[in-house]
């Protein structure tokens, strides 16, 4: 039987009414260990500029804890990692959203920013308890800011952006790209709408909806340029001239994204470093090595093999959990 993930889930679903996604006839899984392609282990660094005070850890899915000098910068934190059978063919879009607070509190000491990329549940449901225990203003969309209400995130800590702002905050500047999320094989997005006011408090993972789809670049005063996506699409258009040093990329799960990793590399003018994300089975431990379903194991194999094709000078590093990457 085929290997069901988030991103085959996304493939073969089809949506039903709200936004809810049908999950019948997914099939069981078998996980793999991870892709040994790439040597991810020790740090990376970009060789034209000099290096700055930061340092990059995955904390899996798309997320990362930036730390520059005594400042910290999230992007979509999720550590719940919570089971909705996904992994296991038995998907419940029910699921209640139960942030692991203790896990949370073990690494989440500080933050001043959070990027959300998108409010699908693996982004976006740690946000509201972490603005909360750390006081950090929080980034997103439009939705990702009424959703921010209905937690009763305080207004002045939430930020809808659009696109197009370059926000400076003395050591590091975050630009804000509007950006697509990833489509199944019928052309449609998994959890779909967006929240035009806020609604009542997300209980279960389908009331947190796609809410529309932003990329981020984070540029390190005397460091590198940053490129975070959190879905695999993107508007080729809205990344001229962005130029990023590195790019974190999100595995591509389907063949409807033309020429993906070709023209991504094309449109960010061949970044110098390639750290694939959103690979890993986002319902296991954080606990290294990353668990990898067989069939993401082989994307993630392709992915690599389609950037060294396409930019043959970018150096791919496959992460690992918490590990400090210096670029």
């Amino acid at each position: 039987m085929s290997t069901l993930d988030r991103r085959r889930f996304l493939r073969d679903a089809a949506t039903t009414t709200a936004g809810v996604v049908a999950a019948g006839g997914l099939a069981s899984t078998a996980l793999g260990t991870p892709a040994q392609a790439v040597p991810a282990a020790g740090p990376a660094r970009a060789t034209t500029r000099r290096a700055g005070r930061a340092s990059f850890r995955w904390w899996g899915t798309a997320g990362w804890r930036v730390d520059i000098g005594n400042r910290t910068v999230l992007v979509d934190p999720f550590l719940s990692r919570i089971d909705t059978g996904l992994f296991r063919g038995a998907f419940d879009t029910a699921k209640s959203l139960e942030v692991d607070t203790g896990v949370v509190d073990r690494y989440v000491d500080r933050a001043e920013t959070v990027l959300v990329t998108h409010t699908h549940w693996d982004h976006f449901m740690d946000v509201p308890y972490i603005a909360g225990r750390t006081g950090a203003r929080v980034f997103g969309t439009l939705t990702a800011y009424h959703l921010g209400l209905a937690y009763r995130v305080p207004s002045g800590q939430l930020s809808a952006v659009k696109g197009g702002e370059v926000l400076d905050f003395g050591d590091y500047t975050v630009e804000v790209v509007a950006s697509l999320h990833s489509r199944n094989p019928s052309y449609s997005v998994a959890f779909p709408g967006v929240r035009v006011s806020p609604p009542p408090k997300p209980a279960t993972i389908a009331d947190l909806p796609e809410g529309d789809t932003l990329n981020y670049v984070l540029r390190v005063a005397g460091g590198p340029s940053v490129f975070f996506m959190g879905a695999s699409d993107f508007v080729a258009r809205n990344l001229t001239g962005i130029a990023p040093d590195v790019a974190m990329v999100a595995l591509n799960s389907t063949t409807v994204t033309a020429d993906y990793v070709p023209r991504l590399m094309a449109a960010l003018d061949y970044p110098k470093v390639v750290v694939p994300v959103h690979f890993d089975n986002f319902e296991t431990e954080l606990r290294n090595p990353p668990t990898v379903a067989d069939d993401d194991r082989k994307r993630l194999d392709q992915l690599i093999a389609a950037v060294r094709a396409s930019s043959p000078r970018s150096r791919v590093v496959v992460p690992e959990y918490h590990t400090a990457y210096h670029f």
